[in-house]
């Protein structure tokens, strides 16, 4: 028994992990929209302080899963949270993989904004919601609800909808911008589109931790 109570503590604390990880990552994207909007550098050098703290966390969160798979033996639900907890470090800390390469557009093209126009409003609208997904994704973590992570699969869908929205301007002939801001804006509207992706990735992952069904993307 007090195995059994060590070894769900042991959980706990992965789980606690992962939700912080996340929290660095929604606080690493939201920063990073910023710098976007302001050309700020100072903000942009934040985000790189902030995926350095996701990346500590990453090789301990998957030494500390792998061990307890080694040394405890889990069954059913247990294996599950493991094995699932295995794979959110690597989804989470790609998440802040992306909003740093949003922060390295800003510092690439410092002084000079990265974009303008409607394609700036698209891009900031895709990085206040990809914030707000990462938000959902961490209270999911948190409570393990299978209604709360199949909303970010809808929740996404949003995001999916402003990144065609920002295609169809970049490819309007009617664009004045020049080519480089059009590659620029291509770049970081999917670094937003796979940003959602991973939360959702979040969420599909917490789905089947919970019902040991895959969830159907």
């Amino acid at each position: 028994m007090r195995t059994r109570m060590k070894f769900h503590e042991q959980l706990d604390d992965l789980t606690h992990r992962l939700a912080l990880i996340c929290h660095l990552a929604g606080e690493a994207v939201e920063t990073a929209t910023d710098a976007l909007v302001q050309a700020d550098l100072v903000l942009a050098e934040r985000v790189f302080d902030l995926t350095e703290e996701i990346e500590q966390f990453h090789r301990p969160c998957e030494e500390h899963a792998m061990t307890l798979l080694a040394l405890q033996t889990p069954v059913a639900r247990d294996l599950r949270q493991v094995v699932t907890g295995v794979h959110l470090v690597s989804d989470l800390s790609r998440m802040g993989g992306l909003a740093k390469h949003v922060a390295e557009s800003v510092r690439r093209r410092h002084p000079d904004p990265v974009t303008s126009g409607e394609a700036k409003e698209l891009l900031t609208r895709m990085g206040l919601v990809a914030t707000e997904l990462c938000s959902l994704a961490e209270q999911v973590l948190r409570t393990h609800d299978p209604e709360l992570a199949a909303e970010l699969g809808r929740r996404d869908d949003e995001l999916d909808d402003l990144h065609r929205r920002l295609l169809t301007v970049i490819e309007d002939p009617a664009w004045t911008g020049t080519i480089e801001a059009a590659v620029d804006a291509t770049l970081l509207g999917r670094f937003y589109e796979r940003f959602g992706d991973h939360t959702v990735a979040v969420g599909r992952r917490v789905i089947f931790l919970v019902t040991g069904e895959p969830s159907t993307p």
